[in-house]
């Protein structure tokens, strides 16, 4: 299937143009995204100036954090946009979860959904995302992933920080009457420095919030900025060091009882026979729930409900998935490609027939399944009244997970307090109802109870939304300079994004084109005539869902590693052949510039020792990064690897340096070791001794240079993630004298 660019692009406007979600809307001003004050609960003294943030007598500043802390740092990245317009001393701020409310909508990360090339601000590309950002506001979805935590925070929070400055200032003013414009607003005060009177927000607070928000937005100059740009600390650390953060895990009531769980092993199972007498006489055994494809103990502890289920036999019927093994997606991808039917997400110039004939390259590269493997394993607790209830997960979709809620239980979503605690990783997992589900399922066998369910970590790996296993075919000719004249790329695997929206509402009429199925392999920044970038969708029995920086995570190291492939051809050296097809683009330029010079590139690795290269954006970030890396008896040893970042608008440069750190550990780990297999229908691995983790011992040296570029915010918690694969692979190719196309690298290098 064949759309030009053009066609493709102007369908997907006129749809979202057209449809009647706009209808009524109209333009929004900027005052429009203060939401209303009655929205954000106080308690005591405080009073709440917009529904982004609440001042007590003391002058604390409590702000409203809509997205999820899952070790990204939004408890203070966010808290500092309020803090810098608003003129707060920081020490006085404090973050507190948003509640589900529709103006802490999430609208970069339906805008970002667009199959475009984020470098096309033509007039087709920015009526669309103009247009997806009016929808996105009538929706509402409360949604943390996409790396958009910032950027879609910068104006709102930014504008709720300006507008309270305004009505303080205004307060101030009326009390000490003098001109607004003769007073400052710092340090947590409005001051008068003629006549050296100052006030405390906490003394003006009640006035100003009785104050109409001004009808004009006034921003600090970035001259005038006092907070963004400061490596402040951390203000999760503290409680997460000395234990007093509450995780879901950690969430205790009065009278709560503990389940264990069994999902049938085969995708697609059911529950068949068990022997109820045998678990219902365990020691400390309250109840046994049995499910369609599910067997619950709910216990005393919850070790006594697992001891329970792990000392009797359950029974599961198979399902129609009982014979798909890894080796037959694969298979299944192949013929996808073969059929040459694949959805074009950038097809320019004639990339077929420029490579038709010899002297092109071809090659096919593979990543497999990969579960999520959150250092807190899924866990969900429920509580049921009359009429209401009670839910406390790590979850990063509050408000579509209240809805699946609300349905379940047949209750208005108003009906449902949903608790947001701090997550023990995401990673895109807790975006899903699974969990939750089964929670308030057991919880309505179960009345009068407070239900905490806690998968094992068993029940974890084997019952994941997995990132896909992925196969992509690849075929370019060079010119006669040694520059890539025509690039052919055809990837086949799952849709993520319909797969997720499928199990949240199921009988939701999905189809159309998924970007995450291309992103990071159509409009690659590298200049090429003719390029033809497609996917083929195929369906595979096991859930896939969204993973750490989702398709750029393995199209990064099958367009990164191909790269170095041509480089190799034209015997170029792999920087300066990228180099060369980037005349037009500075940013990403001046990124391996830096990494070159930070790199130690030009100058020769210790012996034994090779260096591998890679260069991604994603989530509007470019990433650079350089792996220094050695073999011994097949095992990879990655001994350095330095990282160049441009993120734009830099708010905290601690965060960004912790967060690539933190996706170079996680992509490292999938890079070295992850690997999901099926056979029979069932994951195979169970726990970490055979699904391993990066350890302590085998951690490289980082360093991180992060570029102040001045341009709009690009995102930290996910690009850290796609360059490392290809970068280490780009060394173990060097070292090997052979090209590695597939993950991991030690079943690629049989190292078992």
């Amino acid at each position: 299937m064949t759309f030009s660019p053009g066609r493709r692009r102007f369908l997907l406007t006129a749809g979202v143009v057209g449809g009647g979600l706009l209808i009524g809307y109209g333009l929004f001003r900027e005052r429009d995204l203060l939401g209303d004050p009655a929205i954000l609960p106080t308690e005591g003294d405080q009073v709440a100036l917009n529904a982004w943030l609440k001042i007590d007598g003391a002058g604390h500043v409590t702000v409203a954090v809509p997205r999820a802390e899952m070790g990204q740092g939004v408890y203070t990245a966010l808290p500092m946009l309020v803090a810098e317009e608003l003129g707060a001393a920081w020490a006085d701020v404090r973050a507190d979860q948003a509640p589900v409310d529709k103006v802490y909508g999430n609208i970069a990360v339906l805008t970002d959904a667009a199959p475009l090339d984020p470098h096309d601000h033509g007039f087709v590309a920015t009526t669309l995302r103009w247009s997806l950002s009016r929808v996105a506001r009538v929706l509402g979805v409360q949604v943390t992933g996409g790396s958009t935590s910032v950027r879609d925070a910068w104006l709102p929070m930014r504008t709720a920080g300006a507008a309270a400055r305004d009505m303080l200032t205004r307060a101030a003013a009326a009390r000490l009457a003098v001109p607004p414009g003769e007073l400052e607003v710092s340090d947590g005060k409005v001051s008068h420095a003629a006549s050296g009177r100052a006030l405390s927000f906490g003394a003006l607070a009640g006035e100003a919030a009785a104050l109409a928000p001004p009808t004009r937005i006034v921003f600090r100059e970035p001259g005038e900025r006092r907070l963004l740009g400061r490596p402040l600390p951390r203000t999760d650390v503290p409680a997460k060091v000395d234990g007093s953060a509450q995780f879901g895990a950690d969430v205790r009531n009065a009278g709560t009882v503990y389940a264990a769980i069994r999902i049938a092993p085969v995708f697609g199972g059911q529950l068949g026979s068990f022997d109820r007498a045998a678990l219902e006489a365990r020691p400390g055994v309250i109840g046994v729930v049995p499910l369609e494809d599910a067997l619950a103990v709910v216990g005393r502890t919850w070790w006594h409900a697992e001891q329970a289920l792990s000392a009797v036999d359950v029974a599961f019927s198979p399902g129609p998935g009982a014979d798909v093994s890894t080796a037959d997606l694969f298979a299944r991808y192949a013929d996808a490609i073969d059929a040459d039917d694949g959805f074009a997400y950038e097809d320019r110039g004639d990339a077929r027939a420029a490579l038709r004939g010899a002297d092109v390259l071809r090659a096919e590269y593979r990543a497999p399944l990969l579960a999520h493997a959150c250092m807190e394993p899924m866990n969900c607790t429920v509580r049921l009244g009359d009429g209401t209830a009670d839910i406390w997960c790590g979850n990063q979709a509050p408000d579509l997970l209240r809805l699946i809620a609300a349905d379940m239980l047949d209750l208005p979503p108003e009906r449902i307090r949903l608790h947001t605690p701090l997550l023990g990783g995401g990673f895109g997992r807790r975006a899903e109802p699974d969990f939750m589900r089964y929670a308030i399922a057991i919880a309505q066998a179960v009345p009068d109870q407070t239900v905490q369910l806690v998968y094992s970590r068993e029940q974890d790996l084997q019952h994941d939304t997995y990132r896909p296993p992925v196969l992509s075919r690849f075929a370019a000719r060079l010119d006669g300079e040694g520059r890539i004249a025509a690039w052919h790329n055809h990837i086949a695997g799952p849709s993520v994004s319909q797969a997720t929206i499928a199990r949240a509402f199921p009988g939701l009429p999905l189809g159309g084109p998924d970007k995450t199925s291309a992103e990071g392999a159509a409009h690659l920044p590298y200049a090429v005539p003719a390029r033809r970038v497609e996917h083929s969708k195929v369906d595979i029995p096991a859930p896939v869902g969204f993973w750490r920086s989702v398709g750029h995570s393995y199209n990064a190291f099958f367009t990164e590693c191909f790269v170095d492939e041509l480089a190799a051809a034209a015997a170029a050296d792999p920087l300066a052949f990228r180099l060369a097809h980037l005349h037009d683009r500075p940013r990403e330029r001046r990124v391996l510039t830096l990494l070159e010079a930070v790199s130690d590139w030009g100058s020769a690795p210790p012996a034994g020792r090779a260096r591998g290269l890679a260069l991604h954006e994603s989530f509007h970030s470019i990433v650079g990064q350089v792996a220094e890396v050695s073999l011994d008896g097949g095992q990879v040893h990655v001994h350095r690897v330095v990282c160049v970042i441009d993120c734009g608008q830099v708010v905290n440069p601690d965060i960004v340096i912790a967060q690539m750190e933190s996706g170079i550990v996680f992509g490292l780990t999938a890079a070295l070791y992850g690997d999901t297999r099926l056979e029979g229908g069932r994951v195979q691995q169970w726990n970490f001794p055979d699904y391993r983790m990066l350890t302590m011992k085998e951690m490289p040296q980082i360093e991180t240079h992060v570029i102040e570029s001045g341009a709009e915010p690009g995102g930290v918690g996910e690009p850290g993630t796609p360059p490392i694969a290809p970068a280490v692979a780009n060394a173990v190719s060097r070292l090997l004298g052979r090209r590695i196309r597939s993950l991991p690298l030690r079943s690629a290098l049989g190292a078992g």
